[in-house]
């Protein structure tokens, strides 16, 4: 893939994503993708295979749910994309927590193969 394939593609995922398009999303990735998210006991939580991948997507959407998000910078090396990252957690009362993070992205044969999320919080 060309870096704007990949470019593409990733735009294609957060536009998905910010629809909660969960075929959309699955579209665009392998068959034995991984997903390893920034929240659960490991810490994080791996997911893998197509089927696992689609839970923990539909997990964290709806965990995100009702806030803003924003992308940010992205950086190619190879068949890598590090892509940044902003989310506001907006809570009932109002209050407004900012998170950051970044993903690592691998790209195998047009495809995701692995979506690696990082993440920070004010505490």
């Amino acid at each position: 893939m060309t870096d704007q394939e990949k470019l593409d593609l990733l735009a294609k995922f957060s536009a998905a994503w910010g629809q909660a398009d969960l075929d959309g999303l699955m579209a665009l990735m392998t068959d034995d993708c991984v997903y390893a998210a920034s929240v659960g006991p490991e810490p994080g939580t791996t997911y893998r295979g197509k089927e696992e991948v689609r839970r923990g997507l539909a997990e964290i959407i709806e965990y995100e749910s009702g806030g803003e998000q924003r992308d940010g910078r992205k950086w190619i090396s190879g068949d890598y994309v590090f892509s940044e990252w902003a989310y506001d957690d907006i809570a009932e009362d109002g209050t407004v927590t900012d998170i950051r993070g970044i993903d690592i992205f691998h790209f195998v044969d047009g495809k995701l193969a692995l979506k690696d999320a990082y993440r920070k919080t004010k505490m």
